[in-house]
């Protein structure tokens, strides 16, 4: 809202002399910081008076687990005031759509997936709580199909827009030609000094993806411009594979490296799935202890708000040499608010927690993060930042699985994980403080990672 604001009253500003004063609201590094700030005093502000509403009306943990040996520990927790991710969620809104323009594409796009997920684990947590009420008697909320069916939609609709999105800043039209393998047909346009083809536009139907060597860039419009960014014979680097590693463009020239792979529209939307639906999921595995999922997301937040900057900084992005996607360095407002609520919240969630997220935080903190990865072309890097939650979800397909296929078998004590090292005799408190060392460490790896290549 601020940036609309600044535009609308420009002419005012000049007129009254007042420009060197707002000027600041014009930096989106100035207000990432501010909505981070904003978000924090937010959640401190208004947890209080929201723990005590939500005491009220019994919106409380039962303290039931599905593990035998973990009832003593959980049964501690019972009544604890659940769905405080309200807080988060709200902090994050509020902050993002005062501070954050939201005539951006992606900034819209990113509430929605918050916003969504949201109210989706709302759901769930609030048919938890009421179990006992009806019939079944159950704990479980929604299936996890029926959770799927609305995180895989989200994912797919999130894919296809923002696909479409990078694309419209193109030409849609690609040099090269189509290389045919196999059972499916890939649209393979190979750079260098290049043999002219028809035009063939990238991501249609049947395709997987569509690689592209060295080309020329062009000089790109800095944020906040959409015309021309990021694009080489009509391809656009919001669409790039960024492997571990690898150059987007050739160092000192601004120039598309050889070998780049862009994805195609099916392609990306399947990444989309994999980022939004899965890290969503992970999220909500991970947050099983006081600040456990809270501390890990405000980390990894921190070192998402630092590639959406690069990102959407095409100067910065070109000397990284790492993809440039015009108008994302908006969203590091919306990570900055995110890493503002999370630190906010374990004001109240830190052990003995006072307030737990729920599935309502949960969902949406991985979803969000998932959905700054992919827009920012950073899959890897954010993988590798929240490993941890990778680990707890692979930890608990691990065990399922063995379960399944050996009539009984387990791997780990307990899954997810942090709970087979409760049974460990590890401390909650050692489980939580030393995972969110695991998360800084592999941020900063992360984040060095770029300067390497």
């Amino acid at each position: 809202m601020i940036p609309w604001l600044m535009d609308l009253t420009r002419e005012m500003q000049t007129k009254f002399g007042a420009t060197w004063a707002l000027q600041i609201f014009d930096q989106w590094s100035f207000r990432a910081l501010a909505a981070a700030l904003l978000a924090f005093f937010v959640v401190v502000l208004s947890g209080g008076p929201t723990i005590r509403w939500l005491r009220r009306k019994k919106i409380g943990d039962t303290g039931l687990t599905d593990a035998a040996a973990l009832q003593a520990a959980s049964g501690a927790k019972k009544n604890t005031p659940t769905m405080g991710g309200i807080l988060i969620v709200g902090a994050i809104v509020v902050s993002t759509a005062l501070l954050a323009d939201l005539r951006n594409f992606y900034v819209v796009l990113g509430l929605v997936v918050t916003v969504w997920l949201a109210v989706l684990g709302g759901f769930d947590d609030w048919l938890k709580l009421t179990a006992a009420t009806r019939k079944t008697g159950s704990r479980q909320g929604l299936y996890s199909w029926e959770k799927l069916v609305f995180q895989i939609g989200l994912s797919v609709l999130v894919g296809y827009f923002a696909f479409n999105h990078g694309a419209a800043e193109t030409p849609a039209q690609a040099t090269g030609t189509a290389v045919t393998g196999g059972a499916v047909t890939a649209n393979l346009v190979m750079g260098g000094a290049g043999t002219p083809s028809a035009p063939k536009p990238v991501g249609g139907a049947g395709e997987i993806f569509a690689a592209g060597g060295a080309g020329n860039s062009g000089e790109g419009p800095m944020e906040g411009d959409t015309s021309g960014a990021g694009v080489s014979d009509g391809r656009s680097t919001a669409h790039v594979l960024n492997l571990p590693l690898q150059k987007t463009y050739l160092p000192g020239e601004g120039q598309l490296a050889e070998g780049l792979i862009f994805l195609g529209r099916s392609a990306f939307i399947f990444m989309s799935i994999l980022m939004i639906a899965g890290m969503s999921n992970a999220a909500n595995i991970t947050d099983g202890m006081d600040g456990l999922c809270a501390g890990v997301s405000a980390a990894v937040g921190l070192g998402v708000l630092v590639l959406c900057a690069i990102a959407g900084w095409q100067a910065a992005a070109q000397n990284l040499l790492v993809p440039y996607v015009a108008q994302t360095g908006e969203l590091a407002i919306l990570a900055g608010a995110l890493v503002g609520a999370c630190l906010g919240f374990l004001w109240f969630n830190c052990w003995p927690a006072s307030v737990f997220m729920g599935d309502t935080g949960s969902l949406a903190l991985g979803g969000v993060i998932g959905y700054m990865a992919l827009v920012t072309r950073q899959e890897v890097l954010v993988l590798l930042m929240g490993a941890v939650f990778i680990w707890e979800i692979t930890t608990v397909v691990l065990q399922v699985g063995c379960f399944k296929l050996t009539g009984g078998k387990r791997i780990f004590k307990c899954a997810p994980y942090h709970h087979h090292l409760q049974m460990n005799a590890w401390a909650e408190q050692q489980i939580v403080a030393r995972f969110w060392i695991v998360t800084v460490l592999l941020v900063v790896l992360a984040l060095a990672s770029i300067k390497v290549r």
